[in-house]
């Protein structure tokens, strides 16, 4: 069964880091395009970043220059680094994996999906 687990997910102050994790199993995740998407109550769920089978990353507006995207195809995870976490941050927060992503936005018809972590920054 091909499986994507997330992790690390929690409740931080504003100016907080957080580190997320998406570990893949079931297949190999290396010829992917791996990302995170999230979504808050209320509002449709939206890119956040994704990184390339050949470690090109790319990010939402929102979170440039405050996340980071790093995979370890050893371990078929993805991380996603959080810092100067905003109180608008707080979301479910859902890894995702398409074996046809070339570049820019993934898609949100994603090939797979995690069950999601929930995040939430205090002010």
């Amino acid at each position: 069964q091909v499986q994507l687990l997330e992790s690390g997910g929690g409740l931080v102050q504003a100016g907080g880091s957080l580190r997320l994790s998406c570990a893949g199993s079931g297949r190999d995740f290396s010829n992917y395009g791996m990302g995170w998407f999230r979504q808050a109550p209320g509002k449709e769920r939206e890119f956040v970043a994704v990184i390339s089978w050949n470690s090109s990353p790319y990010y939402a507006d929102s979170v440039k220059g405050r996340f980071t995207i790093s995979r370890d195809n050893a371990k078929n995870t993805v991380y996603l680094q959080m810092n100067s976490l905003k109180p608008e941050d707080t979301a479910v927060y859902y890894c995702a994996a398409d074996q046809t992503h070339r570049g820019g936005v993934l898609s949100i018809v994603c090939e797979y999906w995690g069950q999601g972590t929930q995040v939430t920054v205090s002010s």
